[in-house]
């Protein structure tokens, strides 16, 4: 008798139904699939239009793919940057009866590539260094809540652009597991694993003519280290100091923010004779410029992106010789006098190429540039003009970047 197919997920689709789960899914008809650039992966994944968005559907042994799916759902509960499970499909078999395996379905994370796409299109001698510092904190928010992830490297991780910087995604968490806290050794085993895969994919990159030619793979790929431990030591390590400096306290708490995070819990304690002190985080969060934002503006963006649309919106509270209102007043006007107008004058059909927040990044960035170049302030609505048909026309679409195979990219030569 053949299985019947069977569906897990929190919200099931109809419309899942309606896929071909009769057929492998390498086999998969071309009208059902979304073009968009895959990257390396041990098993068969494809992109497919639903209900007016795009999944990812990997084949996957079932209960591996069980696993992974709980894994996601509780790293999303956790808030740690991963992509979002749909549900697992039990049950396949084909037309003769032969069983086929399971798939475990995510959303595509818009505006997201892999690191092969971003090399092919993007051949900045620094790009390697900016995706390694997105991975170390990936890796260094994935342990402080007790996850190993087993695999982590490059081809496991998407990245969204984050105003001049990138924002890592895990992929990827068929090797991972989750645990009240980790050990050094798990942490640094993780570590070594991130190491040698970064080398190895750098070098693929290298071979393929996709890497600038001056970047040194091995001294990238063990930077990946250094990032890390540093920030894994501000973010935990604890601090001793006199009493009479506990302007140190406000000052730790505030290098915290700086990186991005809000301190949760400050353990404090003193010595015997209470001449020193000694500090350490027990709890940090990250996405302190993310929250505020959201707070004033309702804008859901990434940090960086908020720690520059935040700047902004600083300036203008000065420029505009309001200092002394309330911050939640001066957000409002910020927002309907300068951010909207600044993303509603891109035209529809250049929408897809960057979300609106790297949009209105890039183009105070490019607002810059032109005013040093032309020795005066450029003003906003000129900049936009200009940032669209000078720069953004002849960006490619980075909400789905259509007929690209990371596979067989070649490297395009830098303007």
């Amino acid at each position: 008798m053949r299985p019947s197919l069977q569906i897990t997920a929190a919200s099931p689709d109809p419309a899942l139904l309606t896929l071909p789960w009769h057929i492998p899914l390498e086999e998969w008809p071309e009208d059902v699939l979304a073009a968009l650039p895959r990257g390396i992966s041990r098993h068969v994944v494809r992109f497919v239009r639903l209900s007016g968005r795009v999944i990812a559907v990997k084949e996957i042994g079932e209960t591996v793919a069980y696993r992974e799916y709980e894994l996601l759902r509780q790293l999303a509960r956790l808030d740690v940057p991963s992509v979002e499970p749909v549900g697992v499909i039990t049950g396949r078999s084909a037309p003769d009866g032969e069983p086929l395996d399971s798939v475990l379905i995510t959303k595509h994370l818009q505006f997201s590539l892999p690191y092969r796409a971003l090399f092919s299109q993007y051949l900045r001698p620094d790009t390697a260094t900016r995706l390694i510092d997105a991975l170390a904190v990936l890796l260094v928010r994935l342990h402080l809540v007790g996850f190993y992830w087993g695999d982590v490297s490059l081809s496991n991780t998407l990245f969204r652009r984050d105003a001049g910087a990138f924002a890592a995604y895990l992929v990827d968490a068929e090797t991972g597991d989750l645990h009240e806290r980790l050990t050094d050794g798990q942490r640094a085993y993780d570590l070594e694993i991130a190491r040698v895969n970064i080398i190895g994919e750098l070098m693929d990159l290298e071979a393929g003519e996709l890497l600038d030619s001056s970047v040194d793979t091995v001294t990238v790929g063990e930077m990946i280290v250094h990032r890390y431990e540093e920030l894994w030591q501000e973010l935990t390590v604890s601090e001793s100091f006199e009493t009479d400096e506990l302007w140190r306290v406000a000052a730790r708490i505030d290098r915290l923010n700086d990186l991005g995070y809000d301190v949760g819990e400050l353990e404090m304690s003193t010595d015997i004779d209470g001449t020193s002190v000694r500090i350490q985080p027990k709890v940090v969060d990250a996405g302190h410029h993310h929250r505020r934002l959201m707070r004033l503006t309702g804008l859901d963006v990434q940090e960086n992106q908020a720690r520059r649309l935040l700047n902004d919106m600083d300036a203008y509270r000065a420029g505009t010789d309001r200092l002394g209102e309330d911050e939640e007043f001066v957000a409002h006007d910020w927002l309907t006098e300068v951010f909207e107008p600044t993303v509603r004058a891109v035209p529809r059909e250049m929408r897809g190429k960057l979300e609106p927040a790297e949009v209105f990044h890039e183009v105070l960035e490019h607002r810059w540039y032109i005013s040093q170049q032309q020795e005066r302030d450029v003003p906003m609505p000129e900049a936009v003009k200009s940032y669209i048909d000078n720069v953004l026309r002849h960006r490619p679409d980075e909400q789905a970047v259509l007929g690209l195979d990371t596979a067989t990219l070649a490297a395009i030569a830098d303007d």
